[in-house]
């Protein structure tokens, strides 16, 4: 629910695996939310690259949000992957790493046993059932992107503090 309006109704694995939108998305777990485009039925394009995916039904060329969950990316090396990125954040949580990938000025979240350090550069492999699809909403552009987790905030407020007058 929101603002006391219904998003979606299901089983948790049901929310969890096919949101409706950004915010049941964003509520129910940590999702990087991606602009793309519904190219034809199984493609998506977004990031940059085209897709397979599962899913059916759009328009063609109409535009989406993409919803993939942080644990559903793999690290790879650079040639081996379908999207490279640099590491901006590193953040040890006991059973996994949570780092943050910077493709092209969009954060994103992945969920990885496997160790990598901030500043390197990383290759991105998905698999077509981990690409999850939605229509744009009112909630679009809203959730998925986790800019505020590297140190770029850190030296964003910094300046804005040492730039305020006493």
């Amino acid at each position: 629910m929101d603002g006391g309006k219904i998003q979606q109704i299901g089983s948790p694995t049901d929310i969890y695996n096919e949101p409706v939108n950004a915010f049941v998305a964003d509520f129910i777990g940590e999702s990087n939310i991606i602009d793309g485009i519904m190219l034809s039925n199984y493609k998506a394009r977004f990031a940059g690259h085209t897709f397979d995916c599962l899913d059916s039904g759009f328009e063609k060329n109409e535009p989406v949000d993409i919803v993939i969950r942080p644990e559903d990316v793999d690290i790879v090396p650079v040639d081996k992957g379908m999207l490279t990125g640099i590491v901006t954040s590193v953040t040890f949580l006991g059973v996994h790493y949570e780092i943050i990938v910077d493709i092209c000025g969009f954060k994103w979240m992945i969920q990885t046993t496997d160790y990598c350090g901030e500043g390197e550069t990383v290759g991105l492999s998905i698999d077509p059932d981990a690409i999850h699809v939605m229509r744009k909403s009112e909630y679009s552009g809203k959730f998925g992107d986790y800019s505020s987790f590297s140190d770029e905030m850190d030296v964003i407020g910094e300046v804005i503090e040492d730039g305020e007058d006493d």
